[in-house]
């Protein structure tokens, strides 16, 4: 394998040590396999953040960068799926975080993603689609348009009980 395809990890990044990863020995990743790799212990701790109850300033950004980082990651080992996942963590992190217009940004795109990718989506991509758009619509103050994602997501949810 040509060198330039390999990635050799002596020191890992700071965030690696600090407790988050265990990284117990020097491992060589391909390209595809380090950005696997990252994407999806980035999401991981995506998900530690917003279960963290109490976020500092720091915890805050570092939930943002990460949203953004696994996506990115994804976007080279992954599929249609993923950057449509990677859409709705990165608008709902901004929900989190207050950040209307962002929020609307990446809950559009996720839906877009959603709709140009319905034959490889599961049935809870369109659902958490829907969610994203309703909360985003909410906080930038369209309550009429949150309602109307609400309501298709309620009939979504009512179809899969029946």
């Amino acid at each position: 394998m040509p060198a330039n395809e390999m990635l050799n990890y002596f020191e890992p990044a700071p965030f690696l040590t600090k407790g988050y990863y265990q990284m117990d020995e020097t491992k060589t990743y391909t390209i595809d396999e380090a950005h696997q790799y990252f994407a999806k212990s980035i999401n991981g701790r995506v998900w530690e953040l917003l279960q963290k109850p109490d976020r500092s300033q720091s915890d805050k950004n570092e939930l943002l960068y990460a949203a953004h980082a696994c996506t990115y990651h994804w976007r080279f080992v992954g599929t249609a799926v993923h950057q449509q996942r990677g859409e709705w963590l990165i608008g709902h992190v901004h929900v989190v975080l207050g950040h209307a217009n962002e929020a609307l940004r990446h809950a559009e795109r996720c839906f877009e993603l959603t709709q140009s990718n319905k034959n490889t989506m599961q049935d809870f991509d369109l659902a958490y689609a829907f969610e994203g758009l309703a909360r985003a619509h909410a906080m930038i103050g369209d309550h009429k348009m949150a309602r109307e994602f609400l309501i298709l997501l309620s009939r979504l949810v009512g179809s899969y009980a029946s």
